[in-house]
């Protein structure tokens, strides 16, 4: 995940990747690579970028609050890996452009940047190339993703097959995706995705009260004005996040408010009560190891020569299967 926004990780990086994540380690069917994507944080960050090594180290504390344990898989920064910017450079010289210029995101930002092409660097056209290779640097054969971020991942594949191609041996494996059904679009607090972006999401790092504070103001139905109002619970944020963290009883608080039986403001309080529980354990250990910075810093560092080691015997394949190697 790119540390962004302070790096502090919110309710739909913890429900969309890191529960899968953590099922995957526990599972002991795969080893985890689980990095902090800082050089991708660059990308829309170089007019005023933020201090992406504080924010690394929160968003390395959220992982491990949530469970990845660094004695299981390796975590670590990217940037602490150069190979990965070896490799990007040399699958750049075998990406077709117009493969990058029609993903989408791209797309996306081009359409809003408009003639300012200043604005728009190669990193962000690049982007997927650099995704590329902090996948096959680690001859990873599956990727963990939600359905909807699926389609991202294919022209990684084909930019690896690309290259096996060119260079007549497979080098890299075709990484699959991995598709955890856990949906990575829980509703922020305003009814729309959450998203650091759109300032609408609870954070692993809140406190008790500022996730009741936040859950008070939540959107609910705008119709709803008095407890016995009819309410339309598929549309509220705050049903929304009942249903994640109550799978078992959230029905009860949705057919009251349907039926005009139950107020906002119950809901919200029972809510908070709710996600709050549920965020104790994490919280618990996240305050844990804030408490040791260094400690922090020692296991990003062990991570990243883990992660190092199995990179760079990547990268030997790489160089000899394009003959760059000397004597």
């Amino acid at each position: 995940m790119k540390p962004t926004g302070g790096g502090k990780l919110h309710l739909g990086n913890l429900e969309g990747a890191l529960r899968p994540w953590v099922a995957l380690q526990d599972a002991g069917e795969y080893e985890l690579f689980c990095f902090v994507a800082d050089w991708h944080a660059l990308t829309t960050l170089t007019e005023s970028p933020e201090d992406i090594d504080s924010a690394s180290v929160e968003t390395a504390i959220d992982y491990m609050a949530a469970g990845i344990d660094p004695q299981r898989s390796a975590i670590f920064r990217q940037s602490d890996v150069l190979q990965h910017a070896e490799l990007h450079l040399l699958l750049s010289m075998i990406t077709p452009v117009g493969w990058l210029e029609r993903v989408p995101t791209y797309k996306d930002q081009h359409e809003k940047i408009g003639d300012n092409e200043l604005n728009l660097g190669y990193g962000l056209l690049g982007y997927p190339v650099l995704q590329t290779a902090d996948i096959v640097i680690y001859r990873a054969n599956a990727v963990p993703v939600g359905r909807d971020q699926a389609p991202h991942l294919e022209i990684s594949r084909e930019i690896a097959r690309r290259f096996n191609r060119i260079v007549g041996e497979d080098v890299f494996p075709v990484p699959q995706a991995l598709i955890s059904e856990v949906t990575g679009e829980l509703k922020g607090l305003d009814s729309r995705k959450m998203s650091k972006s759109y300032g609408n999401a609870i954070y692993l790092s809140d406190t008790d009260k500022e996730t009741l504070k936040k859950i008070n103001k939540a959107f609910t139905t705008p119709e709803k004005i008095h407890i016995t109002d009819p309410g339309v619970p598929e549309g509220c944020a705050v049903c929304a996040l009942r249903r994640v963290y109550d799978p078992g009883g959230y029905t009860v608080q949705w057919e009251e408010c349907r039926g005009g039986i139950r107020g906002c403001g119950q809901s919200k309080k029972e809510t908070a009560e709710i996600v709050n529980e549920s965020l104790a354990t994490i919280r618990e250990k996240r305050r844990e190891l804030e408490s040791d910075p260094g400690e922090i810093r020692r296991i990003l560092k062990d991570g990243a020569d883990r992660a190092r080691a199995v990179a760079e015997e990547t990268m030997v394949h790489v160089r000899r299967a394009l003959k760059l190697v000397r004597g």
